[in-house]
């Protein structure tokens, strides 16, 4: 009997260790990015996706972009928010000015993968800081509600149309639970599990 309580505990204790240190949601974004989908619509053959996760915890903002069959090198791209309304309108640049770092420019068609740290002052266009509080977090915060209401695109600008030549609203894709309510879910079932078995054996033959 002992040995099967020791057995209990010792996975209550593997548990444990993994509810301490897990982490917050991320919440995915993603974007289908046009020509037409610019304001004014844009005759651009060119075609994108972006991806953008929002991890709660960590405050970072991962950025992940492929795009091609621009009609000219890129120059820039960004986030810009918020727009006066959900899915239409246009909006000032929210992230890194003059565009996000390393992002490539100069070609018609590549990917892009970076997390931006929402804590940073680098993050974010300065005036979108100003704008919205004055700190990160204010801003943080400002973004954030706008990516989840609809109300922010990413664009990729070119010498072509350098106000943008294929643009996607970013739109709730699929929000991860937090690890820790996994883990509560198993530390349940296996308590559960356990105190059964427990209770087959100690009864009498």
């Amino acid at each position: 009997m002992k040995r099967q309580y020791l057995g209990v505990l010792l996975i209550l204790s593997a548990l444990a260790v993994l509810v301490s240190s897990s982490h917050g949601a991320s919440i995915v974004y993603t974007a289908s990015l046009s020509g037409p989908n610019e304001e004014p619509p844009v005759n651009s053959p060119g075609t994108g996706t972006a991806i953008v996760t929002y991890d709660t915890t960590a405050h970072t903002l991962q950025v992940q972009v492929t795009f091609i069959n621009l009609t000219s090198g890129t120059t820039a791209s960004h986030i810009h928010a918020p727009t006066p309304s959900p899915l239409t309108g246009t909006a000032g640049v929210a992230t890194t000015t003059p565009t996000f770092a390393n992002f490539p420019l100069g070609v018609t068609f590549g990917s892009y993968n970076n997390t931006l740290d929402l804590t940073l002052a680098s993050s974010y266009n300065p005036a979108f800081v100003t704008a919205n509080g004055g700190t990160t977090a204010s801003a943080e915060a400002a973004l954030t509600s706008s990516i989840a209401q609809g109300r922010s695109y990413l664009n990729i600008h070119t010498s072509n149309f350098p106000n943008g030549e294929i643009r996607g609203f970013l739109l709730p894709a699929v929000v991860v639970p937090e690890p820790t309510s996994v883990v509560l879910l198993g530390l349940g079932v296996t308590v559960c599990l356990a105190s059964r078995a427990l209770r087959g054996r100690s009864r009498p033959a």
